[in-house]
Parts: structure tokens; C-alpha cells; sequence
């Protein structure tokens, strides 16, 4: 039947090292949207970390979309919201209790793309995802927060050591309430237990009435997993982890030498 639907990790997959699109990136994403492909951008970021090189891409309007938020939000790629799996101010609440009690530091991304810590000692890696996200950092105790508040995605952060102690412990206290994964060396990320890249695009794909043969996913660390487990093709960048390879249906060239645009040339093209 073809590919349908075309799901692409961000970092260190559909961008390059200095988080720019290549030129043979661009023209086999505007080649697949041609052919009537959905190109679907489906990462940790918030929407307004998205949006630039979605307008770049040229994926715009009410009939495209985007999985955001490691899977707990599915949008248009106007910003009209599908589905929402959020985590909850006592689920909040318990997961900065952890990290104070642990020594963790911590950051929370809402709906609205907002970054909240109640690091006083504020992580460079906040400082960063609020870069990023053009947005500012808001630093509240949990106290200081609404009983209404929900956070999309709670990101643990720390260097590779302390988080390489600290992940089986977390992910054991954590797992039957929470998705917990590992986005890289420095976050350890914790969602809605309904959330992830891989229930993403199986929601978004049964919303379009496409099965798991339709489907092409790339990316490049465990976070990306699930989407191999789901996509009929499933594509892992040569920088990627031995891990997400070793789910991985194919390996292509690297994130920074044209390896989106070998992949699309040899499956779809």
C-alpha cells in the first residue's frame, strides 16, 4: 500500500548537530509532501520548539501535524490540540518531592510551551530548553502553582553519571504510575503513563485510518524506540545509540551526511 505517514525524531535526527535542516533534508521532506505523504515531526519539544522548522519545511495548516511532548500531546501543525495526556499537580507534586529529596534538579514543560523549576540553582538545561522554546522560565515551588496546574512532560536533568545511577532507581519507583524514558545523556524524561512517541503515532495514525505498513519512523535514542516497535519501516540514524538501532529496521547515514535523504530514496522514493 505504500508510505503514508512519515514520523521524524528532531534532535540529532531531522536536524543536524548545529540544529539547522540540510538542503537534501528539505527536498525529500517537500518531495514527500508532494506525494501526498503526512510528515509528521514527533519529538520531546514543546510546539513553539517545533514551529520554526516546521515553517520551514513547509508543514503548515490543519491537516498535518505534530506529536509533541514525547507523545503526550498530538496537534495540528497549527496548533489545533488532538489529544492531550497530561500529568496532573499531585502527580506534580510527587516527582519534585523525588527530585529535592534526591539531589536531582528538575524542569516541567506545560501545554503552553512554558518551562517551571523549583531549582533555585537553575539547571543550565532549563536555561537552555527555555531557549529553545522562546520561552521564559517560571521558578515556583509547587506551593507557588495552581491546584489546576498540569505539566505535559517533567524532565529529570543532571550529567550522564549522576542520571546513570539515579535512572533504574527512578524508572523502579516510577514505571506502573508513569512513562518514564531516556532522551539522551542529560534528561531522563517522566510523562503521563499514556504517553510516548510510539502511542502517538499509533493514536494519530488510527485517527487517519492508516495501519502500522504505512508508517515510517526515524530517530536516534531510546526515546524513539516505541515508534520503531509501531512503524511498518522503521529507520535509525548511524549517531544513533546501539540501543534504538537494534530496533531499528534499517540504519542510514548520519543526521549531519544526508542520511534522511538516502532513507526516503530508498524506501518511499
Amino acid at each position: 500500500m505504500g508510505i503514508k505517514l512519515i514520523a521524524f525524531d528532531m534532535d540529532n535526527t531531522l536536524l543536524t548537530s548545529s540544529e539547522t535542516l540540510l538542503d537534501s533534508t528539505k527536498t525529500a521532506v517537500s518531495k514527500a509532501l508532494d506525494k501526498g505523504i503526512k510528515v509528521v515531526i514527533c519529538t520531546g519539544r514543546p510546539l513553539a520548539g517545533v514551529t520554526p522548522f516546521l515553517n520551514e519545511l513547509g508543514i503548515k495548516g490543519d491537516d498535518q501535524y505534530v506529536i509533541t511532548y514525547n507523545g503526550a500531546i498530538i496537534e495540528t501543525a497549527s496548533g489545533k490540540p488532538l489529544i492531550k495526556h497530561l500529568i496532573n499537580k499531585d502527580e506534580y507534586n510527587k516527582l519534585v518531592e523525588y527530585g529535592d529529596r534526591n539531589d536531582i534538579q528538575y524542569y516541567a514543560l506545560d501545554d503552553n510551551s512554558n518551562v517551571y523549576t523549583g531549582n533555585r540553582d537553575i539547571s543550565r538545561v532549563a536555561v537552555l530548553q527555555a531557549w529553545e522554546n522562546n520561552a521564559g522560565i517560571f521558578v515556583r515551588t509547587p506551593d507557588e502553582l495552581p491546584d489546576n496546574f498540569q505539566a505535559a512532560k517533567f524532565d529529570y536533568v543532571g550529567e550522564q553519571d549522576k542520571l546513570d545511577q539515579e535512572e533504574p532507581i527512578l524508572t523502579k519507583n516510577f514505571e506502573d504510575q508513569f512513562s518514564v524514558v531516556r532522551e539522551g545523556t542529560i534528561f531522563l524524561a517522566v510523562m503521563n503513563q499514556m504517553a510516548s512517541k510510539g502511542s502517538g503515532l499509533r493514536n494519530l495514525a488510527k485517527r487517519l485510518d492508516l495501519t502500522p505498513d504505512q508508517v515510517m519512523a526515524f530517530g536516534d535514542e531510546r526515546n524513539d524506540i516505541s515508534m520503531f516497535k509501531y512503524a511498518g519501516t522503521s529507520v535509525c540514524m548511524e549517531n544513533g545509540t546501539d540501543e534504538a538501532k537494534g530496533f531499528a529496521d534499517y540504519i542510514t547515514g548520519d543526521h549531519n551526511h544526508d542520511g534522511i535523504f538516502q532513507a526516503l530514496e530508498k524506501f518511499v522514493f
